[in-house]
């Protein structure tokens, strides 16, 4: 008689049992890695002001996650645990799986979303794969049962058929076409931005979306490929768990990767920057318009381009009021910014340009303009780096 038959069954395992206990310690070593890394990153995330839909789903995923797979350790690795207490717990794994799946699919639901600029037809391709896979995994619960096992090896939940991996399928659809939209959105940027492989997927976390690709791409093979030796055998679901933590992993980390608000699901790396540029081609904009409102007299004002000064005057309503571009201004003397003065015959208006203003003698029907030179100097900048 062999050593190994004198074993007890909770130590005597098939091999891929075997497999399937080791594969879930690599499982929950990975989440409680997780767990411990991103604590500091999500006290700062939960300390932040207000609770947008990402937020919530963060902390969510964040407690569920471990909290699941912890239950499901105990009813795999107790020996105390019964076939009969199995019948009763089996569901407990797919069901919370499903719940697991559906929370990261809104993630990437939304924050594809948002890349896109909230497009509605992106909206309308990925809400339509996450209603599919809520209807298939609620489904695929159902046909479930608990793996035949001895007793003191444990309770794990297998497929009744081979056609339950659609259970899987539904999301590794769904992520497929998210990492898909995310790489071309990615590759897209690259024109008003070059950047090298590395950094564009740094900085669009598409390491994260491959990621996710990969493990459940392996997932699926497991399902399809590989044929197990018997009703005993859990070779279909080893990978099952490592695929949804592995997922969950990486979701939290493409939320944690947005670095705007996660309002609406955040924005895309270079729309924060297009905004700033914008807002600066604004301001420029808006303080050459302000020149026409420097001074306070009467006459009304003109909106000009970037490219000219409309100086606000106070000439009567009939006459013409003088406008000046850059290049004008530069060509010319300060002495000789207006048509009627010439060289030396107002002396004046050369001291006083020197001071910050320009004017010239009042006869009655003269014009007044004062000019601010240190916001002018600044648009002339400005205007030379158009």
């Amino acid at each position: 008689m062999s050593i190994i038959s004198q074993l007890p069954p909770s130590l005597d395992l098939p091999p891929h049992l075997s497999a399937h206990k080791y594969f879930l310690v690599c499982t929950l070593t990975v989440a409680a890695w997780d767990t411990l890394v991103l604590s500091p990153r999500t006290w700062r995330l939960f300390r932040t002001p207000g609770w947008p839909t990402l937020k919530i789903l963060f902390n969510f995923l964040r407690l569920f996650m471990p909290i699941e797979f912890i239950i499901v350790a105990v009813a795999f690795f107790d020996t105390k645990w019964t076939q009969d207490m199995c019948q009763k717990f089996f569901l407990f794994e797919p069901i919370c799986t499903a719940i697991l799946l559906a929370a990261c699919s809104v993630v990437h639901v939304i924050r594809i979303k948002a890349i896109y600029d909230n497009n509605r037809g992106i909206l309308g391709v990925m809400s339509a794969l996450f209603a599919v896979q809520v209807v298939v995994t609620a489904i695929c619960c159902g046909f479930y049962r608990s793996v035949p096992l001895l007793e003191g090896q444990g309770c794990i939940a297998g497929p009744k058929e081979t056609w339950v991996g659609i259970y899987w399928v539904a999301p590794t659809v769904l992520y497929t076409v998210s990492f898909a939209l995310a790489l071309m959105r990615s590759i897209d940027s690259l024109q008003a931005r070059p950047l090298s492989p590395w950094k564009l997927m740094l900085r669009d976390g598409l390491n994260l979306y491959g990621a996710i690709w990969l493990v459940n791409m392996v997932n699926m093979i497991f399902w399809f490929v590989i044929k197990p030796t018997g009703t005993n055998d859990p070779v279909k679901t080893i990978v099952t768990s490592m695929a949804a933590v592995l997922t969950t992993s990486m979701t939290l980390r493409i939320i944690l990767n947005i670095r705007s608000s996660l309002d609406y699901g955040g924005s895309f790396a270079l729309s924060g920057s297009s905004a700033n540029n914008s807002s600066r081609s604004g301001a420029n904009a808006g303080a050459i318009h302000g020149l026409s409102n420097i001074s306070g007299g009467p006459g009304a004002a003109h909106s000009v381009g970037l490219n000219s000064v409309q100086l606000r005057s106070t000439v009567p309503t009939n006459q013409n009021a003088h406008t000046y571009t850059l290049d004008e201004l530069r060509s010319k003397p300060e002495s000789g910014w207006d048509g009627d003065i010439h060289g030396e015959d107002k002396s004046s208006v050369g001291a006083e340009s020197k001071r910050g203003g320009l004017s010239n003698q009042d006869d009655g029907t003269g014009v007044k303009v004062t000019i601010d030179r240190e916001v002018m100097l600044m648009e002339d900048k400005n205007y030379g780096r158009k």
